[in-house]
């Protein structure tokens, strides 16, 4: 997919307290970074210092989750530019998993697999009253199909979302059996560059890059 020349930042939040517990957080939770979270954020925002410069226009967007907003007001920090000036959209918000929001995963599979394809860490099954990745391809393709794409954006988002809409901007077929293009995953705190459908790793969530 055409970016207009223009580099899109996509990071996936860092470590949460649910991320930590092993609980599943959803389109709605409010779940604080750990503190290890907190260093990823700023990480990642070191790692960007190698690529924008100072005054360069730069988009800062993000869902609306406290997670995300709390990740890019840290690496918004340190680039030196004002968090205060981001946009959120609802459609960047992480796959809605509906009844399971909050759970354990222990508690909703004793056996992960039973819910899980663990070859390429995706839902096999929907959660009652939750979306598909179909759905989050739904969204995330009307949110792209508005951007004119006049500046570099830095995008926080969300796991599952990340990797749609990763898959989208790289142009990738619909995985079998999920119905949605769906990139590889990403370790929280990671951030990739994408521009003009081609990616390369900014940094990953152990603190590592950068490689095409």
């Amino acid at each position: 997919m055409s970016t207009n020349g223009k580099r899109l930042f996509i990071a996936r939040h860092g470590e949460t307290v649910f991320n930590a517990a092993g609980r599943m957080q959803g389109m709605y939770a409010h779940t604080p970074l750990t503190r290890e979270g907190c260093e990823q954020a700023s990480d990642m925002g070191a790692a960007m210092l190698r690529h924008v410069q100072p005054d360069a226009p730069l988009a800062l967007i993000s869902s609306p989750a406290g997670r995300t907003l709390q990740t890019l007001a840290l690496v918004a920090e340190e680039l030196g530019r004002d968090f205060h000036e981001n946009d959120t959209d609802v459609r960047l918000r992480e796959i809605d998993v509906g009844d399971w929001d909050g759970c354990y995963y222990k508690d909703i599979a004793p056996d992960i697999r039973t819910i899980m394809d663990m070859e390429h860490k995706l839902f096999i099954k929907k959660a009652p009253g939750g979306e598909d990745y179909r759905d989050v391809a739904e969204r995330v393709s009307e949110w792209l199909s508005e951007q004119q794409f006049l500046n570099d954006m830095l995008i926080i988002t969300h796991g599952m979302t990340a990797r749609v809409l990763r898959g989208i901007l790289l142009g990738l077929p619909p995985l079998e059996g999920f119905g949605a293009p769906i990139a590889p995953g990403l370790a929280q705190g990671s951030m990739v560059m994408i521009r003009d459908g081609v990616e390369s790793l900014v940094i990953d969530g152990a603190g590592r890059g950068e490689r095409a």
